[in-house]
């Protein structure tokens, strides 16, 4: 089963991760955000929902995707667009839209020095 992890993931933590990754230690997958505002603003509830649509699923068009959650075409684009940006979801050679993932783990603790 391939898994992703999603965290917060600041300077620091990720050079560690680098480093650590350099030195042969296998790391596995890793979306990080460097603060839990920008987290929250990039995946929101419906975001969220289409990646929760795509997880463990061939490629599909943005419009099978938009079927798969229920909503506008238009509306789903837009979150597919942002989340390609990003880097959380790829576009296929055919330029279908995947999430390479079978499940989604979420690793983060919000604190004062967050």
């Amino acid at each position: 089963m391939k898994t992703v992890t999603i965290g917060l993931s600041g300077r620091e933590q990720s050079g560690a991760r680098f480093a650590r990754a350099m030195r042969g230690e296998k790391m596995g997958s890793y979306i990080g955000f460097q603060n839990p505002g920008l987290l929250f603003k990039t995946l929101t509830i419906k975001r969220w929902d289409i990646l929760k649509a795509l997880t463990g699923k061939e490629p599909v068009s943005i419009r099978e995707t938009a079927r798969l959650v229920e909503r506008d075409v238009k509306a789903v684009h837009g979150d597919i667009t942002t989340l390609l940006n990003v880097g959380i979801l790829q576009r296929t050679k055919d330029n279908k839209i995947e999430f390479p993932f079978d499940q989604i783990y979420v690793d983060f603790i919000l604190s004062d020095a967050v």
